[in-house]
């Protein structure tokens, strides 16, 4: 018998909070809820969880502060869902190390989509570490990491250094958002210039060679004020 996933859900609207475990119950995970950011610490802690949705506007403590303590230890998926629309909140959820943002109000389809996404991306971190750096492949894409090589539907593709470390980033995340901080951090390091206008050209720059059309890109998309996704790797589907 498969042993079901359980999702942790954290959040203190109980209407809410019914309609996601019982829409997840219903699609054959395993559910706990709970109303504040205290128990589901605690929770984390001894149910240890395969995915978390998390509130951030709880009543006893903010949700961010949840996405903190968590990432000192844990790297279980955690999918914010949050009325808090505003880029600088969603900016500042990822960064501190949630996988996915998802406004209210949000449908049945995005909300499981989501889910799956999430965990098959910690999957490929945590239980492949040996196959890391196993080849990226998506709808004509390719990229051997080991060997440095980036083909379109079997042409190379010449990327300069800088242009290649953003490609390989976004693969290696593909299906997850990738803030504008983090990308800068991690190919410029952190004294970089917060300024994200010379990400922006090298990213200009990749579409044109890696796009058939660069204004409607298929492989890497624009999160507006948020960062940039991959197309989702096809061996993670």
């Amino acid at each position: 018998m498969t042993q079901k996933i359980s999702v942790l859900i954290i959040e203190d609207e109980k209407s809410i909070c019914d309609f996601v475990a019982k829409t997840l119950q219903s699609h054959d995970y395993k559910t706990m809820a709970v109303q504040n950011g205290k128990d589901g610490l605690a929770q984390l802690t001894s149910a240890l969880p395969d995915i978390v949705l998390l509130d951030l506007g709880l009543p006893d403590m903010d949700g961010m502060d949840i996405i903190k303590q968590t990432r000192q230890w844990s790297s279980v998926p955690i999918i914010v869902i949050s009325a808090r629309a505003q880029e600088k909140e969603k900016v500042a959820a990822l960064d501190s190390g949630a996988d996915d943002y998802i406004t209210k109000p949000f449908g049945t389809n995005e909300l499981l989509a989501r889910i799956r996404t999430a965990i098959r991306h910690n999957n490929k971190i945590v239980d492949d570490p040996v196959n890391a750096n196993r080849p990226y492949s998506a709808g004509g894409l390719k990229i051997d990491f080991e060997k440095r090589l980036v083909t379109v539907d079997g042409k190379e593709v010449h990327l300069t250094r800088v242009e290649y470390k953003i490609v390989s980033l976004l693969a290696k995340n593909s299906g997850k958002v990738m803030t504008y901080d983090s990308l800068i951090n991690q190919v410029w390091g952190p004294y970089a210039d917060g300024n994200n206008r010379i990400l922006r050209v090298n990213m200009a720059n990749i579409r044109r060679k890696l796009e058939a059309n660069p204004g409607e890109p298929k492989y890497i998309f624009t999160e507006l004020g948020i960062g940039y996704r991959m197309l989702e790797d096809e061996s993670l589907a």
